[in-house]
């Protein structure tokens, strides 16, 4: 954070674990840093990654592409399947011993799956509280919006991708040695030539005003998935902006409809199930629900679908499960670590044992396992089925 220059590394299962493969200069400094799920890749275009930048008065999205031959054709080698979009299990099957893992789906953009999934609980707590407000519809709609201070210069889309000409990622030139090289050496990373590149200013969200700057140093400073990103912003009452990825543009000055938190944002995080629900953890030590409408927020929305209440203090981090739909686990300054079964609006577990504070946590990409490090220096696993 503060800084304009980004770091790409390929991670390894081997040693060396991580191995820089590119470096691009950005035009803005760096307040907050999101990956874009690989599902919204360009893949015919060899994009590898993408990245979306926050800084002070922008979202902007840097692109890192492979440069290959044929950019239109798919490239198995660089696109292995990858983690769908559909929960493996729900929570009561989870907690009851089923471990099957999501599925995988392939990026090819010919074989890709359009199935989609919605919790049925909420979707029926929804459908309520669609009704039950209905009356109220002309009153949210002249709620205050996103209003802030004057609007601020966006930064210009001028970037510079500086590739590793040295060390492990730069790979072999060709040769008849080259077997030999690789033998001692290691294989050459097929992304060694990465290039990393701001994309067109068309793609940019600008005219960001009022962003919150009190959110925590380990939080993200705002989430995305594949269609929309969730921006907290400084205004009172805990708003919080959601912009469409597939809406660009230079947003109005005139005040926008957001997400009326009620307290200030501590975390935030998109369910990997379904992209239309946000999880907020809030300083009043409570955790809120909320579901954004399809097509994205038409109006301020108020009341969240649910609330859940069971920490005495400041939430620090939460976290969706990887492969059970309906599973939250959350930290907060009173040292608990609690897991949530949100289809039931209840706590199902308190994992105890930490001495000082939670500073994150993180599930292992199987789900079996839970870890959190703390102030202590020391880094807990947890296996919380059996703990």
């Amino acid at each position: 954070q503060g800084e304009n220059l980004l770091y790409c590394f390929e991670v390894a299962p081997a040693q060396p674990a991580l191995t820089q493969v590119t470096q691009c200069r950005t035009e803005g400094s760096t307040r907050g840093l999101a990956a874009v799920p690989r599902l919204a890749l360009d893949v015919m275009a060899c994009e590898v990654l993408r990245v979306l930048q926050l800084t002070d008065t922008a979202l902007v999205p840097v692109s890192y592409l492979v440069p290959r031959k044929s950019t239109q054709e798919f490239h198995e080698d660089l696109f292995p399947d990858c983690a769908g979009t559909l929960p493996a299990t729900g929570a009561q099957a989870w907690w009851a011993g089923d471990s099957q893992q999501v599925g995988r789906v392939s990026l090819h953009p010919a074989r890709r799956s359009t199935e989609t999934f919605s919790s049925p609980v909420i979707a029926c707590t929804q459908l309520q509280a669609a009704d039950a407000s209905s009356t109220d519809a002309d009153a949210d709609r002249s709620g205050s919006g996103y209003s802030s201070p004057s609007s601020l210069a966006s930064p210009g889309s001028t970037a510079t991708s500086l590739s590793a000409s040295t060390g492990p990622s730069s790979g072999f030139a060709s040769s008849p040695s080259q077997k030999s090289l690789q033998s001692i050496l290691g294989p050459s990373s097929r992304f060694r030539h990465t290039q990393g590149r701001v994309l067109h200013r068309d793609t940019h969200l600008t005219n960001l005003r009022g962003l919150s700057l009190t959110t925590p140093g380990e939080c993200d400073g705002f989430c995305t998935n594949h269609q929309r990103v969730a921006l907290p912003l400084l205004s009172a009452g805990g708003q919080i902006a959601v912009l469409e990825l597939s809406k660009p543009g230079r947003l109005p000055d005139a005040a926008m409809p957001t997400i009326q938190n009620g307290v200030a944002v501590a975390d935030l995080s998109w369910d990997p199930f379904d992209p239309r629900r946000l999880a907020v953890a809030g300083e009043d030590a409570k955790i809120r629900l909320w579901r954004i409408p399809e097509g994205g927020l038409r109006e301020t929305l108020r009341e969240p679908e649910a609330v859940l209440r069971g920490h005495t203090e400041k939430i620090y981090s939460i976290r969706f499960h990887p492969v059970a739909s309906d599973l939250l686990v959350s930290s907060s300054y009173d040292m608990t670590v609690r897991i949530w079964e949100l289809s039931a609006g209840r706590e199902v577990l308190c994992l105890q044992g930490h001495t000082d504070q939670i500073f994150s946590l993180a599930w292992s990409p199987d789900g079996k396992q839970l870890a959190t490090v703390s102030k202590d220096s020391r880094l807990r696993l947890y296996e919380p089925r059996r703990s």
